[in-house]
C-alpha cells in the first residue's frame, strides 16, 4: 500500500490512524449484513431457498474479502513496526497540525510528517525521514517547527548516536 494512501484522523487530540476507522466499519457492515440475513431466514421460512452462487453473492464476498485485507494490511503496517504518532504543536495558519508517525523495525527508524488541516483528516504524506540505530526522533524531542504566513517547515535534527540519514526537512502545508 503506498505511503499517499495511509489516512489519519485526529480526534481530540488523538491520532486515530485510517486502518482503525475502516475496521470499524467493517465491524459495522458485518453487523448489518447478518441482521439483514437473520430476517431474510425468518421470511424463508416457509419456502426454503435455493443455495445459489449469483454475481451479487460472489460481488459481497469478494468486497467483504478485500476490506478484510486492507484493514489487515493497514494494522499490520502500524503494529509490526510498532508505530507511535505524535501530535506537534504549536498549529499553523488556519489551525494547521503536524502529525509525525514514527516506526523503528530493526536497526533502521523512519518518521512520516502529516499535515491536518480544519477536517481534521490526513491523506497524504508532507514529507519522510531515515535514522541510523532505530531511534524516534521526535518522540526524544530532537525536532523544529516553525511556522509561516501560508505553510511550516519541520526540521528533525537526530542526535550523535542516530543521524538523521536522508530527509531531515519537511515542508508542510494544509494547502488552504
Amino acid at each position: 500500500m503506498p505511503d499517499t494512501a495511509r489516512a489519519q484522523r485526529i480526534l481530540r487530540g488523538r491520532v486515530i490512524p485510517g486502518w482503525e476507522v475502516s475496521g470499524a466499519f467493517l465491524v459495522l457492515a458485518l453487523l448489518v449484513h447478518r441482521t439483514l440475513i437473520g430476517a431474510a431466514r425468518v421470511r424463508e421460512t416457509a419456502r426454503p431457498a435455493r443455495k445459489r452462487v449469483t454475481p451479487l453473492r460472489l460481488g459481497e464476498g469478494l468486497m467483504l474479502g478485500a476490506a478484510v485485507l486492507g484493514t489487515a494490511w493497514g494494522a499490520g503496517d502500524d503494529l509490526i513496526p510498532d508505530a507511535q504518532y505524535h501530535v506537534l504543536s504549536p498549529t499553523g495558519p488556519g489551525g494547521c497540525t503536524v502529525v509525525v508517525r514514527e516506526t523503528s523495525l530493526l536497526v533502521v527508524g523512519n518518521g512520516e510528517a502529516y499535515a491536518v488541516g480544519h477536517t481534521g483528516l490526513a491523506l497524504g504524506e508532507s514529507g519522510s525521514w531515515t535514522v541510523d540505530d532505530g531511534y524516534r526522533l521526535v518522540a526524544v524531542g530532537t525536532y523544529a517547527l516553525r511556522w509561516g504566513r501560508d505553510a511550516g517547515v519541520l526540521h528533525v535534527s537526530g542526535t550523535n548516536t542516530g543521524p538523521v540519514v536522508g530527509g531531515a526537512l519537511t515542508d508542510v502545508s494544509c494547502g488552504r
